[in-house]
């Protein structure tokens, strides 16, 4: 390598330094393929390039000395081995070995430092990319990484598109520390900040995307909200007043972009980002403050905007410094203590209360056996009714609420004949004082007139989810109902006597009092069972609780009303439109009330309606309302029996097949993949499973 620089600077001949170039950086190839699995350790990839490292320093020293004695030479042919070594993916390996040794080299030597910028200015485009990753990825710090850059982003273009635009728009897998190291690189130099303002400014256009919150992955979201915060950690205070106007633009977009968002962790992402963006802009006046929760993730996020510039990073203090600080603040704390201010003189507790009482000769009443007095609660349906709609008296609107549940379930029949009314009622009903889970109960009672009553509390509250005049919590209240009533109505319930086993308690003991006359034959025949031998019989299992599934006569009045209007905006209300989350909930509402749908009689006819909605908005730009209709997509496969699939939605499945395989190819969402794999899966077992049935 040094004689090939010495020859460059005479202008060698090109052919040999390519035939070289192979060689050297391909060397453990061609070993290897001429000894055949004998290569010897230093020629392992692993071995060999930390040893071209060290190679590469001997000939930088040998062209430094070179300089200093006033000869010419060439670097340039050590830039095409290092970007060569590179491309081909051995950066940690010999940058391990050059960065430290380098680093060192450079921190008081000029020359050092302009030997350095050469070597990677010299680097030709086409591996310019993989050589700036290396040593972004590999420098310990963004002071060290411009002693060895220099100003390469200024000068030139690869390596300035790599650093701006691909490392921090384009991917989203690098770790926090480089995306540190790169923009605290950017800030130190008074020609590269200028890239760090423009670096900032398309940030914050894609974060301000509605299109890219839609379309990029939660992972991508944050990547780059990271690296707003730390662009808005290097800017000074002149930065700020010049772009304030454009910032503040750029944060009520983006914000906004953000809330929309169905997913938490982006909604998230967006309050954070935009409190720190107001904080910057309005550090004397009044900023903007959101309440979520904070975890490790948002504490990490915001420790990006507060940590000091890596140019001016303090070393941390040795163990002995350190206890000596602390030793020295210590007594500090100590003497204060031992020197308290001096205060007023205290009086006697005995002393200030009969001060204070001496005018007061009454005694107390012992209160300690009080009870608090109750509010009998209604015991009649309609009394509930006129509680709810009339009263005024809180404390019985109080006790009516908690114990409507039960009054229903106790009284179905009276249920039955105002069911519409109460869950009119219910659906309005207000909290009118501060009761303690008033949203729960009211769910609960809800769900017990729905259960008691299905087929017109269905139809009224499905009709309701498309009218006028309802808030998306209602609607929203309506879809939680309808799952949880259609869930206690699929389960099975043990009608009549409990059937006991004896498989766990073969010897029933009884309870005092329980000698009843009528329980006689029950005893009898436990004992003749706890006695029996029985052989080949196989091992006793508890016997489930069995029963009719209710939901079976009423799955269509829960499901086809839902799937109807869908497309059909209204003045408050549009599903395609604005009001995507809503959109959401309902289709993973519908992808329960068809999985709870498996053995009823409507269950093909439900599952060829719910695939000819899901292939209408298969293409929706929300990655929740595509979560929810590729679970639906689940639900037909596992709830509709298999035979039926084939011979009724064969086409439809065809046609979802052939989108579930774009979905796992193309879709920015993980768990959106996932799922469309998954429903790969379920369709070729079901493939298997019709192939081995004997026709």
């Amino acid at each position: 390598m040094w004689e090939l620089c010495q020859q460059q600077a005479q202008a060698g001949p090109p052919e040999l330094q390519e035939a070289l170039l192979g060689r050297v950086v391909c060397l453990p190839e061609h070993v290897s393929n001429r000894l055949q699995g004998e290569t010897p350790p230093v020629f392992l990839p692993q071995n060999y390039f930390p040893l071209l490292g060290t190679a590469i320093v001997q000939v930088l020293q040998n062209i430094s000395d070179s300089l200093r004695g006033g000869l010419d030479c060439s670097i340039s042919f050590v830039s095409h081995v290092l970007g060569k070594v590179c491309i081909h993916g051995r950066q940690k390996e010999i940058l391990s070995v050059l960065v430290p040794r380098l680093t060192d080299l450079t921190k008081s030597d000029c020359i050092w430092q302009r030997i350095c910028w050469r070597l990677v200015e010299c680097v030709p485009d086409r591996w310019m990319e993989a050589v700036v990753l290396g040593f972004v990825q590999t420098t310990p710090g963004a002071d060290v990484l411009s002693r060895l850059l220099g100003n390469l982003v200024v000068k030139n273009k690869k390596a300035q598109f790599v650093v701006t635009q691909k490392v921090l728009l384009l991917q989203y897998g690098h770790t926090t520390a480089v995306v540190q190291n790169l923009l605290g690189y950017l800030s130190l130099d008074s020609l590269r900040r200028a890239l760090l303002i423009k670096v900032l400014q398309e940030l914050l256009e894609t974060w301000g995307s509605s299109s890219a919150v839609k379309h990029s992955p939660p992972e991508q979201q944050q990547y780059i909200s990271k690296a707003i915060l730390i662009c808005l950690c290097h800017l000074k205070e002149p930065e700020i007043e010049r772009c304030r106007q454009e910032l503040l633009t750029s944060m009520m977009e983006g914000v906004k972009c953000h809330l929309d968002s169905n997913l938490p962790q982006i909604r998230r992402l967006g309050m954070i980002v935009a409190e720190s963006i107001s904080s910057k802009i309005n550090s004397d006046g009044p900023v903007l403050k959101f309440q979520y929760e904070e975890d490790d993730e948002v504490r990490e996020l915001k420790s990006l905007l507060l940590q000091t510039s890596p140019s001016c990073v303090v070393p941390s203090l040795p163990d002995d410094v350190r206890n000596e600080n602390a030793g020295a603040a210590l007594p500090l704390v100590l003497e204060s203590n031992k020197k308290p201010h001096p205060a007023a003189p205290v009086m006697p507790d005995e002393e200030l209360d009969a001060e204070l009482d001496s005018d007061d000769d009454l005694i107390p009443y012992d209160m300690s056996e009080d009870k608090e007095l109750k509010t009998k609660a209604p015991v009649y349906i309609r009394d509930c009714i006129e509680v709810l709609t009339g009263s005024e008296d809180v404390d019985k609107w109080e006790a009516t609420v908690k114990a409507l549940e039960s009054l229903v379930r106790k009284n179905a029949a009276a249920t039955r004949e105002v069911s519409v009314e109460l869950a009119k009622i219910l659906l309005h009903l207000e909290e009118k004082t501060c009761i303690e889970g008033f949203v729960e109960l009211r769910q609960r009672a809800q769900v017990a007139v729905l259960t008691t009553d299905p087929i017109p509390v269905a139809k009224y509250l499905t009709s309701q989810f498309y009218s006028l005049n309802y808030s998306l919590r209602q609607r929203m209240d309506i879809l939680d109902v309808l799952v949880l009533a259609a869930q206690e109505l699929s389960y099975p319930k043990p009608h009549g006597k409990t059937k006991h086993s004896g498989a766990q308690k073969p010897c029933i003991q009884l309870l005092p009092g329980s000698d009843s006359s009528k329980d006689w034959r029950r005893i009898v025949d436990e004992r003749i069972k706890s006695k029996t031998r029985r052989f080949a019989t196989g091992q006793s299992q508890m016997e489930l609780a069995s029963g009719p599934n209710e939901f079976n006569s009423v799955a269509g009045h829960f499901f086809f009303p839902l799937i109807q209007h869908f497309d059909r905006p209204l003045t408050t209300f549009d599903l395609l439109g604005e009001d995507h989350f809503v959109l959401g909930r309902l289709v993973h509402t519908l992808a329960v009330l068809m999985y709870l749908a498996v053995n009823t009689a409507a269950v093909t006819a439900m599952g060829k309606a719910l695939l000819e909605f899901v292939w209408a908005l298969r293409f929706h730009t929300d990655s929740y309302v595509r979560q929810g209709l590729l679970s639906c997509v689940s639900s037909v496969l596992l709830s509709v029996p298999a035979e039926h699939l084939l011979e009724d939605v064969t086409e439809e499945l065809l046609e979802t097949q052939s989108w579930l395989g774009d979905v796992v190819e193309k879709d920015p969402d993980g768990d959106c993949r996932k799922l469309a794999l998954q429903n790969l899966l379920l369709m070729e077992n079901l493939k298997k499973k019709l192939e081995t049935v004997p026709s």
